[in-house]
């Protein structure tokens, strides 16, 4: 054989070598990105899938497509992507509910009877009260129906025979909320409605009956 023609097909064959090599080299290169591509696809799904939906929204099953969809119940909407939660829909999933009894107030007035149990015997009537308790029980149910039968307002009464010092307002105590006045005078007030009078309630202070005004 011509030794020029052997050097000739030698050196052709060494770069079909080559060029097989480079395109082995190409293909696992290529086969490489799709493979990370779908790696970083798959994660991504993975997590939209952990994250919980907005409110409203529901995963279905498209028959015709063979592929999920989203659908929202209260618009009727329906798209293939998965809808994300808004920023302002995080805020105001995340923003603490404020307990209605840190806010809830009530308006009331009083009329006291203090007795000699009560923790702080006297008043702007009298430096020191000598009635028993069952002495001012009898007294403030006798306030208590001159009040009903329409005898006497509430507010007269209560500015000349309450032992409290809301008296000069007519036995108006204000606005308050929970945890500022003793329990049972608390409770008793919270419970009435606007316009309503308590029974005979009893704390440390005495007895009062109790108008909520607000």
């Amino acid at each position: 054989m011509d030794p020029k023609l052997h050097q000739k097909k030698s050196q052709e064959s060494r770069e079909e070598d080559e060029d097989s090599e480079e395109k082995e080299e190409e293909d696992e290169q290529e086969e490489q990105k799709n493979s990370s591509s779908k790696n970083k696809s798959s994660s991504t799904d993975k997590n939209d899938e952990e994250e919980p939906l907005p409110e409203g929204w529901q995963k279905r099953h498209s028959k015709a497509k063979n592929r999920p969809y989203y659908f929202n119940t209260k618009t009727a909407e329906s798209v293939w992507e998965r809808p994300k939660a808004s920023a302002t829909t995080t805020s105001t999933a995340k923003k603490p509910r404020v307990a209605s009894n840190e806010t809830e107030k009530v308006r009331a007035s009083h009329l006291l009877v203090k007795h000699t149990q009560s923790r702080n015997p006297s008043s702007w009537k009298q430096a020191k009260i000598t009635r028993k308790k069952e002495e001012a029980l009898e007294i403030l149910t006798t306030y208590r129906e001159q009040i009903e039968s329409g005898e006497f307002e509430f507010e007269d009464l209560a500015s000349r025979e309450s032992d409290c010092s809301s008296a000069k307002k007519g036995g108006d105590l204000g606005f308050f909320t929970r945890g500022q006045m003793q329990k049972p005078f608390e409770d008793a007030a919270f419970a009435l409605k606007v316009g309503e009078m308590s029974g005979i309630v009893s704390s440390d202070s005495g007895l009062h009956i109790i108008l909520r005004t607000a």
